[in-house]
């Protein structure tokens, strides 16, 4: 996004809200500052490699139980010499030093870089260089340094880009523990000419769903050999996108436990003229072929499905729904005015043109009577009743239980759809059967985010991911714009199948009946492998910000002690967040200290 269109942006804002309107970007705008600031911080006190780092992590291979061969394959076609030689002295300059490097050139016009690569070749055994007869481009060169490689994993590296000193140890530390491996992805960052780090990409362990969103496995990536050799290496036509369609076919081979995430930074993406790092568009087919990939990979594994473009040329997923309409059940808490609460459920009937639906009421036993004089049969409206003062988790699985829809959509009454489809969007993510919950983005009065994506572990015990965010700002890595996966969604929008609703006991109205039930009941679906999705294409506005959006009381600090001991590994480490980031609250800060 230029400068011209952020002006036009905030100046809609001005007209709409007011000067009260801007400081959330404002607000945002210093956190992109101080993001900035706060990752050279980090950078010293997290990623200097010092030479007593570099002595202890030389030793800690000797404890290593193997010492796996690792080939880098660097594809080359007329590179400029300087960031040539740096791209192959990165892998000389390895800790590790169980590597080869399988480099095949590309027909290059330039003269003088075979006589370069000649040269490595002879000075290092290591080195091995094939000349391509002829440009095959980009695929046929990949597959050119495989057929060179020997080693157990395959590491990309481009030829203007630098891998970190420590790449190959962490590498090989991570094949160590965890032998199985198929594929294992780091964080990366941006480098520009001058060799100055910034563009940090912290990013969540595995999460199919923002895979499909976005390529979080691109920088540093390595695949078992013989599993890339297996499906035949890179594809041809799939050029300026062939890294991403090769992992979309390397995971279709292997079990998501064998998909491992290092949180470090082990990749330096070179930012130079031409490069896809400087800007998306400096190879516009490619987006086009990765959605390509993306619908041939669903349509592979018996999806149907449509991939098309989203914000900043990235995708989105767009699953068909069942011929026949799942029925779902809206379930809302009333206000204190029955006429209010009625009227706000038939306006929820009315802008949302999901076909197969129920809403239901749920009020308190002396509302009842109240409640159904106000009822029209000829709406999908239906009381629930709960015992009076009973306005949580207990309130919900009553209700649950008196209705029969295949879907349940658990829905603050403060809130309202800003688009007809809303439902649609979050019923075709429910019916599939590895995803367990998915959920919205909620929006304050300023647009700006109030309730969605949950990180565990992060401030008291779970916050709500991109806080008082702007509705248009990209967020952490897009994520504010981007479906991605959560480990937990919150509970004034959360949609899930029924089934698994009674297969997990649904909400514990014991341990946490007031506060933490929702995040509860997806943790308890994680555990069963089963993935959590937030989706920004279905958002719902915050119609009173004088109200909550979810009824119940604020939970005890008995209640958040049981949630911290229950689910301790996820406070130590949610999944679908990164250790390298601040746990303070849910803006996605760098750690600093």
């Amino acid at each position: 996004m230029n400068l011209l269109d952020k002006v036009k942006i905030d100046f809609r804002i001005w007209l709409k809200y007011g000067l009260s309107g801007l400081n959330p970007r404002l607000k945002s705008h210093f956190i992109s500052v101080k993001e900035r600031i706060g990752y050279q911080k980090w950078i010293r006190n997290f990623d200097t490699l010092t030479p007593r780092a570099r002595e202890t992590l030389q030793s800690s291979i000797e404890n290593f139980g193997r010492k796996p061969l690792i080939s880098v394959l660097l594809p080359v076609y007329d590179i400029e010499e300087k960031w040539l030689r740096l791209a192959i002295g990165s892998v000389k300059n390895q800790i590790y030093q169980e590597w080869e490097l399988c480099i095949a050139d590309d027909c290059s016009p330039r003269p003088h870089l075979r006589r370069i690569l000649e040269d490595y070749a002879k000075n290092d055994d290591r080195i091995k260089v094939v000349f391509r007869p002829e440009n095959g481009h980009i695929s046929a060169a990949s597959n050119s340094a495989l057929e060179l490689a020997t080693g157990e994993f395959s590491v990309l590296l481009d030829h203007d880009d630098k891998l970190a000193p420590a790449a190959l140890f962490y590498i090989a530390s991570e094949i160590n523990d965890f032998p199985d491996a198929g594929l294992i992805y780091s964080d990366e960052d941006l480098i520009d000419e001058k060799a100055r780090r910034f563009g940090p990409k912290f990013k969540p362990d595995w999460s199919p769903d923002h895979f499909y969103s976005s390529n979080i496995t691109t920088h540093l990536s390595a695949f078992r050999t013989d599993l890339l050799r297996r499906i035949g290496g890179f594809r041809i036509g799939y050029e300026g996108s062939q890294d991403y369609d090769l992992a979309l076919r390397v995971i279709e081979q292997i079990d998501e436990s064998q998909i491992r995430h290092i949180p470090r930074i082990l990749y330096h993406w070179r930012v130079i003229r031409g490069s896809v790092a400087r800007s998306s568009d400096a190879k516009p087919y490619a987006h086009d072929t990765a959605r390509k990939a993306i619908g041939e990979h669903l349509e592979r594994l018996g999806k149907k499905a449509k991939v098309v473009p989203a914000i900043h040329s990235l995708h989105r997923v767009r699953y068909e729904l069942p011929p026949n309409l799942p029925k779902v059940t809206v379930l809302r808490f009333a206000s204190d005015d029955p006429g209010l609460t009625v009227d706000a459920a038939r306006e929820l009937a009315e802008k949302t043109d999901y076909s197969n639906l129920e809403i239901a009421v749920i009020c308190s036993e002396s509302q009842m009577r109240k409640f159904e004089d106000e009822m029209d049969g000829t709406l999908l409206l239906k009381s629930a009743p709960s015992e009076d003062g009973d306005d949580g988790a207990a309130a919900y699985n009553r209700a649950v239980s008196e209705t029969n829809g295949d879907i349940l959509c658990f829905l603050g009454g403060n809130l309202r759809p800003t688009s007809q489809d809303w439902l649609k969007e979050l019923v075709s993510f429910a019916v599939q059967p590895e995803i367990g919950a998915v959920g919205a983005k909620i929006l304050g009065q300023n647009d700006t985010v109030v309730a969605g994506g949950l990180l565990i572990g992060v401030g008291r015990a779970a916050a709500i991911a991109h806080y008082g965010c702007p509705r248009e700002r990209d967020g952490y890595l897009t994520r504010n714009r981007i479906i991605n996966n959560y480990s937990a969604v919150s509970v004034s929008c959360l949609v899930t199948r029924r089934n698994l609703f009674a297969e997990t006991g649904g909400f514990d109205s014991v341990n946490f009946p007031n506060k933490y039930y929702g995040v509860d009941y997806c943790l308890k679906l994680r555990s069963q492998n089963l993935r959590v999705v937030w989706t920004p294409y279905a958002e719902l506005h915050q119609i009173d910000p004088s109200k909550p959006l979810t009824p119940g009381t604020p939970g005890s600090t008995a209640e958040t002690s049981r949630f911290r001991a229950k689910w301790k590994a996820y406070m130590e480490h949610d999944p679908s967040f990164n250790p390298n980031l601040s746990k303070k609250n849910g803006s996605f800060l760098i750690k600093t200290h």
